[in-house]
C-alpha cells in the first residue's frame, strides 16, 4: 500500500516523504523499456508558475500518435509526476503513443483551484504541442486515479467551458471528485483501507479550506458541485466495490447518462481503492486492466 500514515493535518509533510521513498528515480522505472523520457518547464496557468511535465515516447519516431495525459494521484497533497509513470510508459508502449505526465501545486500550499488549473494549462500545451510531439490532437486522451482521475474530471470540465483542447476521452479510475464526504461509502470505508474517509476529509480540508461544504467551492476542483455534466469526452469511470469514492463515481456516470452523453461504468467487485495497481495480479485486477485497455483502444481508435 502506498499510504501508510494516518492522512491528518500535521502528517502531510511526513505522508510526503513517505512518497518519496516508495517512488524510484526515473531511470529506475525506465529501466530497458524502449521509451525516451524528457522533462520540460511549459507555461503555467497566466499569472502563475511555469509547471514541469515529463515527456515519454517511443524510441522509434512516430507520427499521428494517440496522446495520453497523465494526471497523478495522492489526494491533491502528495505525489509528484512520476508517481504511476510505469503505467504510462506500458500504456505509450501497448499504443504507440506519447504521454505526458504534469507536476501540478499541492495543497495546502496552494488551495484550489491551483493544481486543476495547473493540470489545465499542461494539457493546453500538449495540444498546442502535438504536432512537434508526433500526436495527433483530436486523439488525446486524459487520465489518472483518484486525485488523477478527480483532476481529469476537472480538466476536462475546464476544455468543454472554456473551448479548449478537444478531448478524445477522460479516463477516471476511482476519482476523488465530492468533498463533501457524506455518502454510503464513504461511511462504510471510514477508518479502513489505504484511503478512508478520515484521509479524504483532511485532503479536502486542505484543498478547500473555509470554502468546504460550500457553494463557492470551484466545481472544476469538486467536479460534483458541476451542474451541467453534458457535451463531455466519452468517460471511462471505474472504481472498486470496497472503495469510499464507490458511490461518487457511480453518482458521477449516471448524471453523465442523464444528459445523453457517454459513459462507461465498472465497479469491481472486492476491488479496494486503488486495487488495481497495488495488486496487480488479482483476477479482479487483470478484469479491470483488460476492460481499460479495450476503452482505450476504442477512443484512440487503434486496432
Amino acid at each position: 500500500m502506498v499510504e501508510q500514515i494516518p492522512l491528518r493535518a500535521d502528517t502531510i509533510l511526513a505522508n510526503r516523504d513517505h512518497f518519496a521513498g516508495i517512488i524510484p528515480p526515473i531511470e529506475v522505472i525506465v529501466g530497458d523499456s524502449p521509451v525516451v523520457v524528457e522533462d520540460r518547464t511549459v507555461p503555467g496557468p497566466e499569472g502563475q508558475p511555469d509547471i514541469v511535465v515529463t515527456i515519454v515516447r517511443p524510441r522509434e519516431a512516430v507520427e499521428n500518435a494517440p496522446g495520453l495525459y497523465l494526471i497523478h494521484g495522492g489526494g491533491m497533497v502528495l505525489g509528484t509526476r512520476h508517481f504511476g509513470i510505469d503505467g504510462l510508459i506500458a500504456d505509450v508502449l501497448e499504443f504507440g503513443a506519447v504521454g505526458v505526465s504534469v507536476e501540478y501545486r499541492l495543497a495546502p500550499e496552494h488551495p484550489a483551484p491551483a493544481a486543476v488549473e495547473d493540470c489545465y494549462a499542461g494539457l493546453v500545451w500538449f495540444a498546442e504541442h502535438a504536432a512537434e510531439l508526433g500526436v495527433d490532437p483530436s486523439r488525446i486522451v486524459v487520465m489518472g486515479a483518484s486525485a488523477g482521475g478527480g483532476l481529469s474530471a476537472g480538466v476536462s470540465l475546464l476544455a468543454r467551458d472554456r473551448q479548449g483542447p478537444a478531448i478524445a476521452g477522460q479516463l477516471l479510475q476511482c476519482p476523488m471528485i465530492d468533498d463533501r464526504n457524506v455518502n454510503v461509502s464513504t461511511l462504510q470505508y471510514d477508518g479502513l483501507g489505504a484511503w478512508d474517509r478520515n484521509n479524504n476529509d483532511t485532503a479536502w480540508n486542505a484543498i478547500l479550506g473555509e470554502l468546504r461544504h460550500t457553494d463557492d467551492a470551484s466545481p472544476y476542483q469538486v467536479p460534483t458541485r458541476m451542474t451541467d455534466l453534458s457535451n463531455l469526452p466519452p468517460a471511462y469511470v471505474d472504481v472498486g466495490a470496497a472503495d469510499i469514492f464507490r458511490d461518487e463515481a457511480t453518482d458521477y456516470a449516471l448524471r453523465i447518462w442523464a444528459t445523453g452523453g457517454q459513459a462507461e461504468l465498472h465497479i469491481w467487485a472486492g476491488g479496494y481503492h486503488g486495487f488495481a495497481g497495488f495488486s496487480p495480479d488479482a483476477l479482479v485486477s487483470r478484469a479491470a486492466a483488460a476492460s481499460r485497455l479495450s476503452w482505450l483502444r476504442r477512443i484512440l481508435r487503434t486496432p
